[in-house]
């Protein structure tokens, strides 16, 4: 995954949990990110669908979080936005007369799954409420 969506939501997510009792606006979160909004409310729309946060609109609207930080893990979070591999993508058309060629996408499918896999483990040893202690 080389993007910054696990590194966004999980910047969303810590905000909302060190302010538990609070609605945080999208306008107010994206200048901590220091991102466009339109960027934090479609990570919102996605934590929203997978229940880790609720959302309002409105003037009074914002986002808090759906469930105690401490029984979200980040594994939850990271496949929420999860797109490829942690290493990437294979490639699309390598050259079927090749010896290496022929098969190296079979070999970089079972590597790619491994580590994704190690990966989504270590994530899944951490809870949203054990990084948001390290702010403090």
């Amino acid at each position: 995954m080389n993007n910054t969506r696990f590194a966004t939501a999980l910047h969303i997510l810590t905000l909302l949990a060190a302010s538990e009792e609070e609605w945080l606006n999208s306008e107010w979160i994206a200048a901590s990110i220091n991102v466009n909004p339109v960027v934090v409310r479609r990570e919102l729309s996605l934590l929203g669908e997978a229940g880790l946060v609720n959302t309002r609109k409105g003037k009074t609207g914002g986002a808090t979080l759906a469930r105690n930080s401490a029984s979200i893990t980040l594994d939850a979070i990271y496949l929420v936005v999860k797109n490829s591999e942690v290493l990437g993508k294979r490639n699309v058309k390598p050259n079927p007369n090749c010896p290496i060629g022929k098969t190296i996408n079979q070999q970089l499918d079972n590597l790619f799954s491994t580590i994704d896999d190690s990966v989504i483990k270590e994530l899944k040893s951490k809870t949203l409420k054990n990084f948001v202690s390290e702010f403090h």
